[in-house]
């Protein structure tokens, strides 16, 4: 039978891990929703917009200080000149061969990297200065956080070695205590970044082999659900390489129905899609299907992908501007819950509206936030709701200048659409906690990253120098 179309109703504003990893990865990770009824409402013409105030500068928003630790971090990271000593010296802090390099024993070093490149990316190494820094960024006006616990320990390179059993159920009791951990440091409304390979050798085996975990590592991830759960906190598991990413959608599934389906309209536990891989269109068909067959509401974050150097080529698209459209029209899809050309129904049988879906935009790519923030203004403009509860996720200290004009809304996007300035979209931003050394690993893998993406950090320096020679033209002109 055809499915009635839905009605689309106001907008309403949106209410306010010990980490492993296996040995052959690049690790990255990178509110309520209102229901629709079964009829098409008649249209009726927007308003005339208001008259729009002048906008501020967007990283006026932030204090002086990170406008200068980003500018330093920026041009280091923007330069393929000094990225490449960059990166060396920051391998011989994440593997010290003797205790000047091991920022744990050295205490002028710890402080020294602990006020530059640590605390551009990170939130602190405990409780009280992870919530500090969790006030600190929701004072800019974001939502709040993307929460990760920095520390790893590489397997993979004896994963053929004898099974120790202790040594492996230690792995998972270190899981479950640093992510419980992590989640009790999260605000309500925060998100919760974890990694199933971080419960060892033996999830890293039951993964590649697409098997479900085991009692206890099952009744671990319960624990850390049902704590998430309680405190309204937001689970978020990242993708990692093809080789064990389909035993992680296995498992995601399994636990997206567990929580999601206590909390209708809601989701809170969310799996990562990589849009440059060329399935991730019809996978996230297939888990929308599952969603709406389970009744529950599908947690979704999208980013362009962690992994191209490593993963066969076949299986990613061939140009940029593939991903790019792959990535936008997923986005469209998602954000008007209808199929198109890109996201194709499972079958002529699949209701013509996606089951109900929460999204997060994970990208600094500022062209696909521009377009995602312009299609939801077109929606508020038209008085529509499609009940999609959608957050922006960008890594801290990068990308700040999306970040900033996010909250601010893109002028061009709200004259554009004829919209009136609309209330702050759900921005967040990704980061760790972790002690200096144990953030060390994950600061390392920031920089490699950068060696593929310089010209995006490039237009990040360039808004940030303008941003400085903004502040300091304005000292003049105040004393004149």
């Amino acid at each position: 039978m055809k499915a009635a179309p839905s009605v689309r109703v106001p907008l309403k504003a949106a209410a306010q891990t010990t980490r492993l990893v296996s040995g052959t990865s690049n690790s990255r990770s990178s509110v309520a929703s209102v229901s629709a009824t079964n009829a098409w409402q008649p249209q009726t013409k927007a308003p005339p917009p208001l008259p729009r105030k002048a906008l501020a500068a967007p990283l006026a928003k932030l204090p002086l200080s990170s406008v200068i630790r980003s500018l330093l971090v920026l041009s280091v990271s923007s330069s393929t000149l000094l990225l490449k000593p960059c990166i060396y010296t920051l391998s011989l802090l994440a593997h010290p061969r003797n205790a000047f390099w091991d920022v744990s024993k050295n205490p002028l070093l710890n402080m020294l990297v602990k006020h530059t490149i640590y605390k551009q990316f990170n939130a602190g190494e405990n409780k009280l200065e992870v919530q500090n820094s969790i006030n600190q960024i929701k004072a800019l006006g974001c939502r709040g956080v993307l929460l990760g616990y920095a520390r790893e320990v590489l397997v993979g390179e004896n994963s053929d070695a004898a099974r120790d059993e202790k040594a492996a159920m230690a792995e998972i009791q270190m899981w479950m205590d640093g992510t419980l951990q992590t989640v009790d440091m999260a605000q309500p409304g925060d998100f919760v970044a974890l990694k199933f390979t971080g419960m060892g050798t033996d999830a890293l085996r039951l993964l590649q082999s697409q098997s479900m975990p085991t009692e206890f590592m099952d009744n671990s991830i319960l624990k850390v659900c049902d704590l998430a759960i309680s405190r309204g906190v937001r689970l978020l598991v990242d993708a990692e390489e093809q080789a064990v990413q389909p035993g992680i959608e296995a498992w995601i599934m399994k636990y997206q129905k567990y929580c999601n389906s206590q909390t209708p309209g809601r989701a809170i536990f969310y799996g990562t899609y990589q849009a440059y891989l060329r399935s991730t269109p019809a996978t996230l068909a297939r888990h929308l299907e599952t969603a709406r067959a389970e009744g529950y509401t599908l947690g979704v974050k999208l980013v362009r992908g962690a992994y191209m150097k490593t993963e066969p080529r076949h299986i990613v698209w061939a140009e940029k501007e593939e991903t790019d459209q792959c990535y936008d029209q997923v986005v469209e899809s998602l954000l008007t819950r209808k199929y198109n050309s890109m996201l194709q129904a499972l079958s002529k049988d699949t209701p013509a509206e996606l089951p109900p879906v929460n999204v997060i935009i994970a990208t600094h790519n500022r062209e696909s936030v521009r377009k995602a923030h312009a299609l939801r203004m077109e929606q508020a403009t038209r008085g529509e709701d499609y009940g999609v509860d959608l957050s922006y996720a960008q890594l801290q200290g990068m990308a700040d200048e999306v970040s900033c004009e996010l909250l601010q809304g893109f002028e061009s996007a709200e004259n554009s659409v004829g919209a009136t300035p609309m209330d702050a979209p759900n921005v967040f931003k990704l980061l760790t906690w972790g002690s200096v050394q144990e953030c060390m690993g994950f600061l390392l893998r920031r920089a490699v990253e950068n060696t593929e993406a310089v010209g995006r950090t490039k237009d990040s320096q360039i808004a940030m120098i303008a941003e400085l020679k903004r502040r300091i033209g304005n000292v003049f002109s105040r004393s004149k």
